[in-house]
């Protein structure tokens, strides 16, 4: 378990801490990684800048690719060099994109909450999975290289004669964490690399749950990768938190240009723990259970439940499930919390928190499936994807409308930080009685 290196907080400090922190987060753009600059430096342009003659590409073909996309809730574990993620990040097929998402990378205490970011376990998060991606025998005809050399900021400098993978872009929201990778020779071909952050826990604001998004433009087609940690809770009625954070996250995450928000995306993945449980009694599961009956399971399962009834993720495509539950395991055990008598942990109704949802229509899923790590509390998921870009010719004229918008994206983020503020501002006083409710779950 990673140690809490953060020092005490008094209870007295904790909402100049609180806004101190959530200014600092809305102001940190520019801690998102990515490689945008070097990418676009070649040809002296910005991907935004429409009018210029480089964002003119003329291609006359169409692109079959995969992606693989995983999610992980580590329990606030640090990861040791041992641990391998080839067994999670395998495929039968090599993949040329990979979206990793993980919740709960550091413990969701005060002070990691309130206090400065720990980013200590990203470093390791990285490191493990580009060995993992650049020294196995994901091949196309022979053997991978050596392992590439990853800078200082994770990312990789890729040679046009090198087919291992590359970090475009990674992002931190206090236990959320979500990376992309895609093959070298891709690289240069993604543009317009973007993130927002929304912060969805304590007060509704705070970043012990929420979601971190990032958009790109490969070739001519537009993606955005939500990772979230929804509101926990096996209540009745915390469904209804979920389907609320959800809701928050499609409103309020904005990028400075277009596409704007998430939905204006050509193809979008929205994955992580999303907490929704089973509304069935644990007598009822445990039955279920021991007979490998999902279907039955999935029948009482609240996501199902509230997307078939039009409250939440409406439109939105989710694989059939055909793996256990994910959630909650006895540490280093095949065992739930709720099978064991003798476990002091609250006991908790085995459910599939994890998923990985999707809407577009380029994206068709392969396969949809759960790995067996017993690293969490959680199982991880991932899933394969086949993706169809259409690389015919698609050229951009911007008109006067898109020209003032993207002249005046960077006041008009400005100012809703400002508004944003002094909402959080008027908040103060909840704090101290909110504070204590932040349990892990």
């Amino acid at each position: 378990m990673m140690r809490n290196k953060a020092k005490k907080i008094s209870k007295s400090s904790w909402p100049k801490l609180a806004v101190k922190k959530w200014l600092n987060r809305r102001s940190s753009a520019d801690k998102f990684v990515t490689e945008e600059w070097l990418m676009n430096s070649k040809n002296g342009t910005k991907a935004w800048e429409l009018g210029n003659e480089a964002t003119h590409v003329h291609v006359t073909n169409a692109m079959d690719l995969r992606m693989f996309v995983g999610t992980w809730n580590v329990g606030g574990k640090s990861p040791n060099n041992g641990l391998d993620l080839r067994d999670w990040l395998k495929s039968p097929s090599p993949a040329d994109i990979y979206v990793i998402g993980f919740q709960e990378i550091v413990p969701l205490n005060a002070g990691n909450v309130l206090g400065p970011e720990d980013s200590g376990p990203v470093s390791k998060w990285l490191g493990l999975i580009s060995e993992a991606l650049n020294t196995t025998t994901y091949t196309y005809g022979s053997p991978k290289p050596r392992p590439r050399p990853i800078l200082d900021n994770g990312q990789c400098s890729p040679r046009s004669d090198e087919k291992g993978y590359c970090l475009i872009g990674s992002k931190q929201m206090v236990g959320i964490f979500l990376c992309v990778w895609v093959r070298a020779d891709l690289y240069k071909h993604v543009t317009n690399m973007k993130v927002s952050c929304v912060g969805r826990g304590i007060m509704g604001y705070l970043g012990n749950k929420g979601s971190i998004s990032i958009s790109m433009t490969l070739y001519q087609t537009t993606f955005c990768f939500v990772c979230t940690h929804l509101a926990s809770g096996e209540k009745d009625g915390d469904e209804i938190k979920r389907n609320f954070d959800v809701s928050e996250i499609l409103k309020k995450t904005k990028f400075p240009h277009y596409p704007e928000s998430i939905l204006e995306h050509d193809n979008v993945i929205w994955l992580g723990d999303l907490n929704y449980r089973l509304v069935a009694g644990y007598d009822d599961t445990h039955e279920l259970l021991k007979k490998n009956n999902w279907q039955t399971l999935l029948e009482k399962d609240q996501l199902r439940i509230e997307q078939k009834a039009g409250r939440v993720f409406k439109g939105w495509n989710e694989g059939g499930i055909y793996f256990a539950p994910t959630y909650k395991y006895l540490a280093n055990s095949n065992n739930y919390v709720a099978q064991s008598s003798k476990s002091k942990e609250k006991r908790r109704t085995p459910a599939w928190c994890d998923r990985i949802l999707w809407k577009g229509e380029g994206l068709k899923q392969i396969w949809y499936v759960r790995g067996e790590s017993k690293f969490s509390d959680h199982r991880p998921v991932y899933s394969l994807f086949s993706l169809e870009l259409n690389l015919l010719s698609k050229y951009l004229k911007p008109s006067t409308t898109t020209t003032r918008a993207l002249t005046n994206a960077a006041l008009s983020s400005t100012c809703a930080s400002k508004v944003q503020a002094e909402e959080q501002l008027l908040l103060l006083t909840r704090l101290q009685s909110c504070i204590d409710i932040a349990p892990r779950f």
